[in-house]
Order: C-alpha cells, then structure tokens, then sequence
C-alpha cells in the first residue's frame, strides 16, 4: 500500500529545487563518471571519439534507471532528501513507473533548446556550450516562474509535482 501524501501541500518554492538541481549534479557525477568507466573498460574502447553514442545511450539509460528508481520507491533522490523534496503525482502518490518515465524523458527540456541551438549554430567552444546550457537553464527557471503553481514544464506535462516535505519532529 503506497502512503498518500498531503495533496494541499504547497509546491516546493523554485530556490529550494535549483539548489536540489545543483546538487543532484555533484552527485550524478560519480555516477556518470563510474558508468562511463564501466563502459570503456567493457567495449574496450582506445579513444574517447570512438563509441560516442554507445558511451550517449548507455549513460542516458544509467540515469533514466538512477531518477526512475528512486522516483518510484521513495519519491526522492539523494539530493531530493537532503533538500526535504519530495515528487508525486497529481493525487499526492509516489510515480509509478510510467508516470517517472516520461517525467525523465521530459526533464530533458532542461537542456534540449540549448542543445540544439549548440548543434544548429556549430558551435565547439566549450565557453559558448557552457554559456548555452546557463541560458537554457535560466530560461526553463523563468518559464516556471509563469505556472500558476511554479510547476517546471515537464511537471506539469507529465503530471507531477515537487513538494516540500519537511521531517516530521517528535
């Protein structure tokens, strides 16, 4: 039986989960860093230019099952606990797999404009990709100032919310 949480609870204010973001990327980089590792030793690969989208999917499904595993056991991800956040869907209940599925494929929207915009103008300075990605990101923080509830795109595409649960004090 899943635990309901509380549906009135008031979404997670945009600061609180750019800081989680934040975080969440100085823990994913172990991750990425030890698949990475995994996947050149296994395909045995001499170049970092060879296997580049073996090295892409294989990285992609490596946090597809990081965010959609603890999505849908706990609501949380290890940045997500520190910072007292907690994702559900409409109804106050944990993802099902489904539902964390297309939130991570939707969660994309963070980086596809800049990415896209990096590859439509050819651009190979790591200045100019760097300052892409902080101008994507700035603009996808400013669209969720515009959501009534402050909701990121792909929450409310997909039909979750990120919540603020604080530890309950005894």
């Amino acid at each position: 039986m899943t635990a309901l949480v509380d549906t009135n609870a008031a979404p997670a204010g945009l600061a609180r989960r750019f800081a989680a973001f934040l975080y969440e990327g100085v823990l994913l980089f172990g991750v990425v860093f030890f698949a990475g590792f995994l996947y050149s030793v296994l395909t045995r690969q001499q170049h970092a230019l060879e296997g580049r989208t073996g090295m892409a999917v294989s990285l992609f499904t490596v946090l597809g099952l990081y965010f959609v595993g603890f999505w849908t056991r706990s609501g949380q991800t290890l940045a997500m606990k520190t910072w007292h956040l907690r994702v559900t869907d409409a109804a106050g209940r944990p993802l099902g797999w489904g539902r964390a599925l297309l939130r991570y494929c939707l969660s994309w929207l963070w980086f596809l404009p800049a990415l896209i915009s990096v590859w439509a103008l050819g651009l190979h300075g790591g200045g100019a990709i760097i300052g892409s990605l902080l101008a994507g990101i700035a603009g996808y923080l400013l669209i969720a100032r515009l959501h009534p509830q402050r909701q990121f795109l792909h929450d409310a595409l997909c039909g979750s919310r990120v919540i603020t649960q604080l530890p309950v004090r005894s």
